[in-house]
């Protein structure tokens, strides 16, 4: 059945809208951008005593492992929801669907129940993102805007992610690991009053049909989830790895792209348009999310394990020495943010980001017992201003590059190519850890985050954005 046209407010018009309007808009996004980052993070360092409590230490990594799957399968069917029927009420149905998920999480009464309701707050979480990172189009027509929001939606996800899991902790101590899950839920109060007060109900821009592709849908969750639990499966350690599953899983996902894309081709209104991919510059740079995704979270996982392993830090220690790769985001996002107007050709930007990237990789290498706190600190920082100058700048050239009425499942489809390559880079590492050592396992790892950037460089050097500025 066919779908209404979506509502349009009075003040609809990005230019009829005040700057006060506007930020109070954008402080509406930003406060879904927490509401991801917290739902994300926040349960690492609870799961330790959730597992203990819920005698669940053989489903452990599952919990995370299902809400991944669930926000990556999920991120493009809604982001091209969005383009059809307006983002407005998708980031509210997101923020209420997180919301009652962590109600759930903190109600849980075993491990298989808890899975499930972070499962549930995946799909929320896919919604959440899919919509955020679009919303700045909407508001923003015009990219030399658009970019400074763009870094203010970045900072705040890096620093609620860097707040998250001590926050997490922190309640954990002092009232039990259920009350953790309800730090959400009070944060999401805010996130519902300001989008609904003041993010605009903004007419969809498609023309045509908008009939849901639902078998298009549902090819594309396959697509996404079968390889990335293939993956899980097939390489999980010891007794737990089942790799004629993962062998399975993997061929599911195969043969659901094989089907999808001459799907696409055909449907009047395909839930993934092909043609968000169909120039060479939208390619390379998915690629490149694909390479700053791994890199990005085989340091974030495996730095404390570096810190603490081999230079012997204490668990406190070492995520005080891991601060400057989580605040080095918002600093990168803003110099970007400021220097992108300047630019003729702003993939110079990415370029600078990537190098930043490889440098510090190669530094972190470098790292042994009795390396200076404040080396370590520096070497994080270069790595976490590298990412601000990468993370926005993908999103914003995505949308760049495509019309429009596909921005938001362009916006998409670059964080889940993102989300595949963290996925992908956290499990090649911890196949290297249980197959070699720790050490070894993670140096590799380090040494193979540095190529990623030398290759993140040269991908981004062949990006041409000069054309599309206007």
């Amino acid at each position: 059945m066919n779908a209404p046209p979506a509502e349009d407010s009075p003040s609809s018009s990005p230019a009829e809208r005040s700057h006060r309007e506007l930020l109070l808009a954008m402080l509406g996004v930003c406060a879904t951008v927490v509401l991801v980052a917290f739902d994300s993070t926040i349960v690492s360092t609870t799961m330790p005593r959730v597992a203990q409590a819920l005698d669940g230490m053989s489903l452990y990594a599952w919990v995370g492992t299902g809400y991944l799957l669930a926000t990556a399968a999920s991120i493009m069917v809604f982001g091209r929801l969005g383009d059809l029927y307006g983002r407005k009420r998708l980031m509210l149905a997101s923020v209420a669907i997180v919301a009652l998920g962590s109600v759930l999480c903190g109600l849980a009464q075993n491990m298989p129940q808890l899975i499930a309701f972070r499962v549930l707050q995946g799909v929320g979480g896919g919604m959440m993102i899919a919509t955020a990172f679009a919303a700045p189009a909407d508001l923003f027509p015009l990219p030399h805007d658009r970019v400074r929001w763009m870094a203010m939606v970045s900072a705040t996800f890096a620093v609620s992610s860097g707040v998250g899991p001590v926050l997490g902790g922190a309640i954990t101590q002092a009232l039990g690991w259920r009350a953790a899950f309800f730090i959400t839920p009070v944060a999401a109060l805010a996130a519902l009053y300001l989008l609904a007060r003041h993010f605009p109900n903004m007419c969809s821009l498609h023309r045509g049909e908008r009939r849901i592709d639902w078998r298009g849908a549902f090819l594309l969750v396959a697509g996404v989830a079968a390889p990335l639990a293939a993956l899980e499966l097939a390489f999980a350690p010891g007794e737990h790895a089942r790799p004629w599953w993962g062998l399975g899983l993997a061929l599911v996902g195969l043969g659901a792209w094989a089907l999808l894309i001459p799907l696409e081709r055909r449907v009047a209104a395909p839930i993934f348009p092909l043609r968000i991919l169909a120039s060479r510059q939208s390619q390379l740079l998915n690629v490149a999310a694909v390479a700053t995704g791994a890199i990005m979270f085989i340091l974030i996982f495996y730095g404390p394990l570096l810190l603490q392993h081999e230079l012997r830090f204490s668990p406190s220690q070492a995520g005080l020495l891991m601060t400057p790769l989580v605040a080095g985001i918002p600093v990168g996002s803003i110099i970007n943010g400021r220097l992108f107007p300047r630019q003729n050709e702003p993939q110079r930007l990415m370029v600078f980001g990537a190098a930043l990237l490889a440098a510090g990789s190669a530094a972190v290498l470098t790292l042994e017992t009795g390396s200076a706190p404040w080396w370590i600190l520096a070497v994080f920082l270069v790595n976490g201003v590298g990412l601000g100058f990468l993370l926005p700048n993908l999103t914003l050239f995505m949308q760049m590059l495509a019309d429009r009425a596909d921005v938001g499942v362009a916006s998409a489809l670059v964080q889940t190519t993102r989300a595949v390559g963290s996925a992908a880079g956290t499990a090649a590492v911890g196949i290297a850890i249980s197959h070699l050592s720790v050490l070894t396992g993670i140096r590799v790892g380090l040494a193979f985050c540095a190529a990623l950037g030398v290759l993140c460089m040269v991908i981004c050097s062949r990006i041409k954005m000069r054309n599309v500025m206007a």
